[in-house]
């Protein structure tokens, strides 16, 4: 490896001790709990991936060395496991398509509870949910999904839209936003908490969500990397055999362990053998980045095994890295020709069954290892370390341990504690034990810093029906009067979660309406409140002349009023999965992940199919393209999608022996008469078969000009 100078890399763990780790928690002991993922493609047709050989295994350092020493199997029979969280003395963990709580007692599992059946439902292994992060706000949430979920005092569970977010991994940063990418992407996320904003299925986009926050994509490994999908593309690959962008970007880590300087975010690229270091800067609630060297990385192997799959913070500070250490680490979903062929001659289908773990600090500070303490107090002071892990693991403990006695100290640092970060733990600490108050948030809103009474305005929605409604509105609109630009957006998402109808509620969204028409964030805010009145607003607005309709108010509703109308118009898609059930299985499958249910794209992987004249003209031209794959910008519906809005790369399944033609058959039918789609024909397995004899073996996707030059723009 080639380390960034000043740091530090240390193996923590090894086969036989750990396999194909994918997925990671520290407990309160500081004891590692791995998801290994052993079943992931044995070979380049991923035979035997139903076989139940996955585990989850709990690793222990039991001399302090740094090293771990000792493994216990807490779970095995697994198929395909993908990932964990520790939560009220229990264990969280998904095995696709279910979601499972297993109580725990003496590291043993003593009861299953199945808590959702369709979690990783549909879609492949690198298209399901996953994650599992539990954040500041005590939720629990995933990359590739737009549900949340929480365990409730009585043991139930608790699931809830959210936004959709990422690919493979998921952070936090200190003020509980999320970040995430997808494989062709450096890092994405969000400018607000997390649980706002979700109030409108009609919206498709809320600002400030979903932002991309590093778009330089560029990446400098140390030694050729020709064993990726595209290498054989013309742009994929420098002189030297080196990829030069993202391909299989994962595990994005916003660091918070306190020992690296700055406010730093890690993606692993496995394809290329390294790990990205970019530095963020913050300038009001909006988050940038760029990367933090260029041509060389902060991180880099020369080992073309070296699979790192996560990243995480650690009791330690360090950064924690999850080597799944194998040859093949793309599906056979989407494995080319090409990378076959690279593969059989590299000979990177053997070894199977090892792993490993690092750990990377500066040489200059290594941090010291914490473990939670049983002292009620002990924890609380620990709510203000400065290890973000340290931070999180406090809350999560008082809060698992239902430490109702800790109330008064949690009060009394929201009125005098000086460390914002301990101050904003110890309001959300209390909201996840059930005792937060109007009081505690009214007192929060004084803090002088900004970042802090954001957070009080983020915690009001979890007060619900307890408060009446005029006391919450009475703190928003106390904000909005203040005119504080910076909280505008928090105020506006916070007054629009709560109930319509309600004489003030109604006053203070009048005054956002008004005061920040042109503000996209605060818009964005108040469109996610009005379900359902979206087109009765817009006419209110261009009859009462109060807001010019060339503001940004009018014109971002005009797109949800639009959009609404012609989802009206759309098929029943329960009688299309009917009359297609197999093109509508596949849909699900492996279009959906990137296309979205509703057919209008995910951002920033795919553009839409609803609409499209790629998927309802020329038929021969649709099967050419998703045959053989479309690589570059494309234009649908008289918008031109490129990276980074969309990833840029669309894979073909030509080659992919899993997908007969008549079942391909039923899935461009189905997609052509979804969604409002209307086509004149559909396909039948015979036309996808003189299409293969059109164009052979290729291997090259095609560009949006040469499907032009072939068969027409209609």
């Amino acid at each position: 490896m080639e380390v960034a100078e000043g740091f530090e890399v240390e193996l923590v763990a090894s086969e036989p001790l750990v396999a194909a780790p994918v997925a990671m928690t520290f407990d309160e002991r500081g004891r590692m709990w791995i998801v290994e993922m052993d079943g992931y493609m044995p070979d380049t047709l991923g035979t035997g991936e139903e076989a139940p050989v996955g585990r989850i295994v709990i690793l222990e350092d039991r001399n302090g060395d740094g090293r771990m020493d000792e493994r216990t199997v807490f779970l095995d029979s697994l198929v395909m496991p993908r990932a964990i969280c520790l939560v009220d003395g229990g264990l969280l963990m998904a095995e696709p398509p279910n979601l499972w709580f297993y109580e725990i007692e003496a590291d043993r599992p003593i009861g299953k509870t199945l808590v959702d059946s369709v979690y990783a439902d549909g879609g492949n292994v690198e298209h399901q949910p996953n994650g599992l992060l539990r954040a500041l706000d005590n939720w629990i949430y995933s990359a590739k999904y737009d549900r949340r979920y929480r365990r409730l005092s009585d043991g139930a569970w608790q699931k809830e839209k959210t936004h959709f977010r990422g690919q493979w991994g998921i952070s936090q940063d200190n003020w509980g936003r999320l970040y995430y990418n997808d494989n062709s992407s450096n890092l994405s996320g969000d400018y607000f908490p997390p649980g706002l904003g979700v109030g409108n299925p009609n919206q498709r986009n809320v600002a400030g969500y979903g932002e991309v926050v590093v778009p330089d994509k560029r990446v400098y490994p140390v030694h050729p990397t020709t064993g990726v999908n595209r290498g054989y593309m013309d742009g994929v690959l420098d002189s030297a055999g080196r990829l030069l962008n993202f391909t299989a970007a994962c595990g994005p880590l916003v660091y918070r362990g306190g020992v690296i300087t700055g406010m730093n975010a890690f993606v692993a690229e496995p394809s290329a053998n390294l790990i990205k270091r970019n530095v963020l800067k913050k300038e009001g609630y909006l988050v940038s980045g760029e990367q933090a060297y260029q041509g060389r990385e902060f991180l880099a192997s020369h080992d073309e095994r070296f699979r790192p799959v996560n990243l995480y913070d650690g009791p330690d500070g360090s950064l924690y890295i999850l080597d799944m250490y194998r040859g093949i680490i793309q599906h056979s979903t989407y494995l080319t020709p090409y990378l076959k062929n690279e593969i059989a001659v590299r000979g990177l289908t053997l070894p199977l069954g090892m792993g490993r773990i690092y750990r990377v600090f500066p040489k200059a500070e290594k941090g010291d290892w914490v473990t939670m303490p049983q002292r009620t107090d002990s924890l609380i002071a620990l709510l203000g370390h400065p290890n973000g892990w340290v931070r999180d693991k406090a809350q999560h403990v008082l809060i698992d341990r239902q430490a109702n006695d800790a109330a008064g100290a949690l009060r009394s640092l929201l009125q005098t504690g000086r460390n914002p970060l301990q101050v904003i733990h110890a309001l959300w600490t209390l909201e996840g034990l059930g005792l937060l108050t109007i009081d505690d948030v009214r007192i929060v809103l004084r803090y002088p810093q900004w970042h802090v009474q954001a957070q009080a305005l983020a915690a009001l929605p979890s007060l619900g029906d307890e408060v009446p409604p005029e006391q919450l509105v009475d703190l928003v609109e106390t904000t909005i009067k203040a005119a504080d630009t910076l909280l505008a957006p928090y105020a506006a998402f916070v007054i629009t979660s709560m109930a319509a109808g309600h004489a003030a509620i109604a006053q203070v969204t009048g005054q956002l309406t008004v005061g920040y028409s042109d503000n996209r964030y605060v818009v964005d805010a108040l469109i996610s409140g009005w379900k359902g009145r979206e087109d009765r607003v817009a006419r209110e607005i261009a009859s009462q002349q109060v807001i010019d309709t060339a503001s940004v108010l009018y014109r971002r509703l005009s797109v949800v009023v639009n959009e609404m109308k012609g989802k009206e118009e759309s098929h029943n898609q329960s009688l299309l999965a009917t009359r297609f059930p197999q093109g509508a299985a596949l849909f699900q499958t492996t279009c959906q992940p990137c296309h979205g249910e509703d057919g209008r794209g995910v951002s920033p992987i795919a553009p839409p199919l609803a609409g499209s004249e790629w998927v309802t003209g020329n038929k021969e031209r649709l099967m050419a393209l998703v045959l053989y794959g479309l690589t570059g910008p494309v234009d649908v519906a008289g918008h031109t999608y490129n990276s980074p809005e969309v990833s840029g790369e669309m894979p073909g399944i030509a080659h992919n022996p899993t997908i007969g033609d008549a079942e391909l058959a039923e899935l461009l039918s189905y997609i052509r008469h979804a969604w409002g789609n209307v086509a004149k024909d559909e396909v039948l397995p015979e036309d996808l078969g003189m299409v293969r004899s059109k164009f052979g073996d290729r291997a090259k996707p095609f560009t949006q000009n040469e499907l032009y030059e072939l068969f027409g723009k209609n």
